[in-house]
């Protein structure tokens, strides 16, 4: 790093850890940045690959960093890049035994814990990933598709409006936005916007925004409230501000065992155990995480909104015999319309899932399969991505990694190895996409907001 730590920074680091501590943490600041990610075990098929992080059975550090928008398991969403201390959360979700459910990610862009929450509850829950900006939005809807669970709703509204689904959620999760010292190693903007005053003004924003959130939590359920930053103000001082707020309306989550050797800082603060994370001790970059849970008896019943407006439709019989073709398990599933496409949506919440489109900025649910002409469905990119595709249906391609990375740049591709018609095209056994083969040309669907520029 060019960039030097701000001395305002340094200062609170040398009070809050002790100068030889501190001097640690400046060092390893300085340093070069672990290399982590987390497999999706719905579509990983490459085998043992990397060192188990201790507290994510998902969880790999890599000896070296792959280049990897060309790595075809990343491309097929096989796995996500995410850093080792966040993920931690699922250890957290372990121990509370979360493994069904309603879970909210309230400042889910772009996607690293949401698709961490997806695969905790599998088909067994329902994940909402709220983003409020929109454009980082889009970018968490495309890391959705690209895991394809199907069991996640995105999002894009003031965390006000979520709450008006009161009571309504097993787990919510904040992983506010902070002054960002955790990526002192790992971006150099971080350091250079880094003030003072910033660290002020995201405490204040995270207690709104927590505040909205434990409206929506049922009594009985599990807050976490996590950050990517060092500082009292942000961590263990938002934790004190939600004491005052909730005071006896919060009871302790279970008891989270944190082996020393992990070497995780673990505290208390009132019924919130805190975790911390510092690169100096620990494989990752700086995280912070609170976990306690609402109290079981104060009552409150859930709310769902009356709707707004009329958003998801069911699709009509003659629709679903269609789409039901291209689904391996069409008994768990619905369909529906959304403007003039056909989504299937999880069974056990077609109508939260309804609920939410009808109240919420929804721009994502479940998996978009397509459109319907003629009788015939012309199938969405997304649904290629989606576990719940039957690969039957379709010729399925398998190409050379050359052809898929020419795929994956949403370049022309020869059509001679292809049906007539619609085929799937693997590489290495994950599926990438569908093309058309028409005569002697092949239309590439790839999406636009995904394509390598990388040529």
């Amino acid at each position: 790093m060019n960039t030097p730590l701000p001395s305002d920074f340094v200062a609170a680091m040398r009070s809050q850890l002790g100068d030889a501590q501190a001097e640690q943490l400046f060092a390893a600041l300085d340093g070069q940045s672990p290399v982590s990610v987390r497999l999706n075990g719905d579509k990983w098929r490459g085998g043992e690959w990397g060192e188990t992080v201790p507290w994510s059975e998902s969880g790999r550090y890599l000896a070296q960093r792959p280049q990897f928008t060309l790595h075809i398991p990343f491309a097929a969403g096989a796995y996500y890049v995410q850093e080792a201390g966040s993920q931690f959360i699922s250890h957290i979700l372990r121990s509370e035994g979360v493994d069904s459910g309603k879970i909210l990610d309230m400042c889910a862009a772009p996607g690293g814990k949401s698709t961490l929450y997806a695969s905790v509850v599998g088909s067994r829950g329902l994940v909402v990933a709220n983003e409020y900006v929109r454009n980082r939005a889009n970018i968490l809807a495309d890391n959705i598709r690209k895991w394809g669970l199907g069991n996640v709703v995105v999002t894009n509204n003031d965390p006000q409006h979520i709450a008006a689904f009161e009571s309504w959620f097993d787990v919510v999760a904040v992983d506010a936005p902070c002054s960002g010292e955790g990526m002192f190693r790992k971006e150099e903007v971080a350091r250079t916007e880094w003030t003072v005053q910033s660290v002020d003004m995201c405490a204040a924003r995270q207690i709104s925004i927590l505040e909205q959130a434990w409206k929506s939590l049922r009594a009985g359920g599990t807050l976490i409230y996590s950050t990517c930053t060092f500082n009292t103000t942000e961590d263990e001082g938002v934790v004190r501000q939600m004491i005052e707020l909730w005071g006896e309306q919060i009871a302790p989550a279970a008891e989270i065992e944190v082996p020393e050797q992990w070497g995780v800082e673990c505290s208390k603060i009132g019924d919130f155990q805190c975790f911390k994370f510092y690169p100096h001790r620990v494989v990752s970059e700086g995280f912070f995480v609170a976990v306690a849970r609402k109290a079981a008896d104060i009552g409150g019943r859930s709310v769902t909104p009356k709707a707004r407006k009329k958003i998801v439709v069911d699709a009509p019989k003659d629709a679903v015999k269609e789409l039901q073709r291209w689904v391996a398990n069409p008994e768990q599933l619905r369909f529906a319309m959304v403007a003039d496409s056909y989504y299937a949506l999880p069974a056990e919440y077609y109508e939260q899932i309804k609920a939410l489109a009808n109240n919420l900025t929804v721009i994502y649910s479940g998996v978009e399969m397509g459109q319907i002409f003629k009788g015939k469905l012309k199938p969405e990119w997304s649904l290629s991505q989606s576990v719940w595709l039957n690969g039957d249906v379709v010729p399925t391609v398998e190409v050379e990694q050359a052809t898929a990375l020419e795929y994956l740049r949403k370049h022309d591709i020869s059509a001679q190895q292809f049906t007539e018609g619609i085929n799937l095209i693997s590489c290495e056994g994950y599926a990438l996409g569908f093309v058309k083969r028409i005569g002697n040309r092949v239309n590439n669907n790839y999406p636009n907001s995904l394509k390598i520029n990388n040529l």
